[in-house]
């Protein structure tokens, strides 16, 4: 209980005093994070719309497939990343491997799953007399869809804020494929876990309420636009 209090104070110190290194990962942490998260929102609410209205066979295993990789390990997606971005990968051309970017599109793989299939049970819980209302009505394809998308605005917000927990709170990945290099590709979480190593428990605790306190704010803010 002492250490928790200690974590706590430290915390507000290094926010109060505005410690270099503290706001530099923290902001680190906030680009990667809000960068592959709307990465996730461009591609994940089309795509779930898509395989939502659209008539195929094996939709049912696919929309299973992609539910199933919520449970998707973060070290497996790192191993993934870090063998498609290394130089003898196909991707390894692009240069991301131990850089922000490579965290992005770590954390994009991780998270677009989530968000698409969250986006398809959205629209799939729609009342089915308002599609037929909007059809009645002489909407055309995009009028439908973006009828259908307003009407699960509140559950599609509440993917998006998901996504965003999910890709902040993300050690796995960020770590092999970013090498937690301090100054250029350490975050909140990489942090955590080598003050933890290192026996700075303390300083691990307060760095975790940070990571914490920006996930509160995170949800209060989603909170009022879903009340507005």
């Amino acid at each position: 209980m002492d250490n928790l209090i200690s974590a706590i104070g430290t915390a507000f110190n290094l926010l109060s005093t505005f410690d270099p290194e503290v706001i530099e990962i923290t902001t680190r942490t906030l680009e990667i994070t809000f960068t592959s998260v709307l990465i996730c929102t461009i591609v994940a609410l089309p795509l779930g719309t898509l395989i939502n209205f659209s008539t195929f066979r094996g939709k049912k295993t696919l929309i299973s497939l992609i539910q199933t990789l919520y449970a998707l390990p973060t070290v497996i997606v790192g191993l993934v990343c870090y063998m498609l971005l290394s130089r003898t990968g196909p991707l390894g051309f692009l240069g991301f491997l131990f850089t922000p970017s490579g965290m992005i599109f770590g954390q994009t793989i991780l998270v677009i799953p989530i968000m698409t299939g969250l986006t398809i049970a959205a629209l799939q819980g729609i009342n089915p007399t308002i599609t037929d209302t909007i059809r009645s009505l002489g909407a055309n394809r995009l009028q439908f869809l973006l009828s259908h998308l307003r009407e699960a605005r509140y559950v599609i917000m509440a993917a998006v804020v998901i996504g965003f927990s999910r890709a902040i709170s993300e050690v796995g990945a960020a770590i092999m494929i970013g090498g937690n290099i301090k100054g250029h590709t350490r975050v909140l979480t990489t942090a955590i876990s080598l003050q933890t190593s290192m026996g700075n428990f303390e300083l691990s605790l307060a760095l975790g309420i940070i990571l914490l306190g920006i996930a509160l704010i995170i949800n209060i803010m989603m909170g009022y636009l879903q009340q507005r």
